[in-house]
């Protein structure tokens, strides 16, 4: 019995041992991952990264290949339709392949102006080809929402979103939010679409599908419709088709925070007594960019000792603005501006404790409280527009409350 027992056991350790060879053979003889980058398979070459320095040129790349200027030139000139060497600049990446036998041979040279283009310069024949390829880009939908926990920029961020899309949606909403007024816990949700080169590079946001927006309590929605579908231009509109675009914008800088209010007795911290106040102060840092509220002809640019260097603005018989203590006036009198175009740079020019721009409005040539009147509104969709339009939103809309609980 015992015999047996110890047969049963050396055959139980030879068949584990071959079980184990097999598994360590089968690991060994396995085929590696093949690594095609720019058309090329990686496994057939010698691969080196590098990027551009000062004072590099394409010519000097090739010398440290050792090709000789006289074969440079050559290359240069047969390339010279598909790829202009003199457009190498500092910084870009480039790749070298390399042949894998004792030469060590350049075989291609692959330059990269931006993340998603690349030039390659091929020397495997005896006449050098060059071509321009670009990298193939998808589209990914992506939704995001809840609450406010911080800034729009922090909470993009976050979500490992860019924060360019923070200036777009503020873009997008500038006539009807002031960002700076949003507070934590305030909903709100967003539909969009990213890019990724070759499927696994994130390249940005390509398309703002439609948002909404908790503020004062109101649920402001933002849907892109194009009237003309021949034009390729692009409007938002509420969820009822009105658009967002308004007359004048809320606030002459983005992201920016108010310190003094429209008051007919304030006390004024240079002159240290109790005066009127007859505009809105936004704090910024200075040279922060100072857009005209709506579009017009500049009336007047100067200085004085009061109001520093400033810009004011006629929209139409109406209404006027003016835009006071900028370190730079950037528009000159009789000049058409348009609506968002910066006129100048915050400064601390004139009465001024700190950087800020004061923000003055006219009505009928009285200056009154901005942030309390009733501006005008741009049009509503009618007709046809607002029936495709009602349509078009109608699932989307249905997404953004889900995504928000609303």
């Amino acid at each position: 019995m015992k015999k047996a027992v110890v047969i049963l056991i050396v055959l139980f350790s030879i068949f584990s041992c071959k079980k184990e060879e097999e598994k360590v053979e089968a690991k060994i003889t396995k085929p590696a991952t093949k690594k095609i980058e720019f058309g090329f398979n990686y496994a057939d070459f010698n691969v080196v990264n590098d990027t551009i320095s000062k004072g590099d040129s394409f010519g000097s790349i090739m010398q440290s290949q050792n090709i000789g200027d006289k074969k440079v030139n050559e290359i240069v000139e047969q390339v010279k339709d598909s790829f202009n060497v003199r457009n190498i600049r500092y910084g870009k990446p480039f790749t070298l392949l390399r042949s894998k036998n004792k030469t060590n041979n350049l075989q291609v040279f692959i330059y990269q102006p931006d993340a998603l283009s690349y030039y390659v310069v091929d020397l495997r024949d005896s006449i050098a080809k060059a071509y321009k390829k670009i990298k193939p880009v998808t589209l990914k939908r992506k939704m995001i929402g809840g609450v406010l926990k911080s800034s729009l920029s922090e909470t993009l961020g976050n979500e490992s979103v860019e924060t360019a899309l923070a200036s777009r949606i503020t873009k997008v909403f500038s006539w009807s939010i002031d960002f700076f007024k949003l507070k934590k816990g305030d909903r709100y949700g967003l539909i969009f679409t990213e890019r990724f080169i070759n499927g696994k590079t994130y390249d940005g946001v390509e398309d703002l599908e439609a948002a909404f927006f908790e503020y004062k309590g109101k649920i402001i929605y933002a849907f892109p419709f194009e009237k003309d579908t021949t034009s390729g231009k692009i409007e938002y509109y509420d969820d009822e088709g009105k658009t967002l675009k308004n007359f004048f914008l809320k606030t002459p800088i983005k992201f920016s925070r108010i310190t003094s209010r429209f008051t007919m007795n304030r006390y004024h911290p240079v002159q240290h007594t109790w005066k009127a106040h007859k505009g809105t102060d936004y704090a910024a840092p200075t040279g922060t960019p100072i857009s005209t509220t709506a579009s017009g002809v500049v009336e007047a640019t100067g200085y004085t000792a009061g109001n520093g260097n400033f810009v004011k603005v006629k929209h139409n018989g109406t209404y006027s603005t003016q835009y006071l203590h900028m370190s730079k006036i950037l528009v000159r009198r009789g000049q058409r501006v348009t609506q968002g175009q910066t006129i100048g740079l915050v400064g601390s020019t004139g009465l001024a404790s700190g950087p800020h721009v004061c923000y003055r409005f006219w009505k009928n040539g009285v200056q009154v409280d901005a942030l309390r009147l009733n501006l005008p509104t741009g049009e509503s969709l009618t007709g046809n527009d607002r029936t495709r339009f009602m349509t078009q939103i109608e699932p989307l809309k249905r997404e953004l409350d889900s995504i928000g609980n609303l």
